[in-house]
């Protein structure tokens, strides 16, 4: 095997006009002008988010099991300030790492999520 990147990372969902709403409208990702309806796609920057209804390809419906898809904004208050006034409910306080802020939340079809922002160097000394 020779792995060569991601291309991109499945989300499922029991409604593709809702899901594609939330993420195109709510988060403000770039919709990928060569999806459809019927499979829409979502990029920021490097990832490409893959909206899908499992049941399409023969699969149950189930919401990613564990974890978050990390979504760097410039600043987490500011961003969480912006999705609280649409509605968005966050799971907790923002988290500070000590190297990074992070505020947890889902998506309409419990999908875990997460605004991002590292404010400390790497250890190289390169910053984000």
């Amino acid at each position: 095997m020779q792995p060569q990147k991601v291309d991109f990372v499945s989300i499922p969902t029991r409604d593709l006009d809702r899901a594609a709403t939330f993420y195109g409208e709510t988060l403000g990702l770039e919709r990928d002008p060569l999806s459809n309806s019927a499979w829409p796609e979502f990029t920021a920057g490097n990832v490409t988010l893959a909206v899908v209804a499992p049941e399409q390809i023969g699969l149950e419906f189930a919401p990613l099991p564990f974890g978050a898809i990390a979504i760097r904004v410039p600043d987490v208050a500011d961003a969480r300030v912006e999705l609280e006034e649409q509605g968005i409910e966050f799971e907790r306080d923002t988290f500070d790492s000590g190297a990074c802020h992070m505020a947890f939340f889902r998506d309409p079809d419990g999908n875990g999520l997460m605004l991002h922002r590292r404010y400390k160097p790497y250890h190289d000394g390169s910053t984000p």
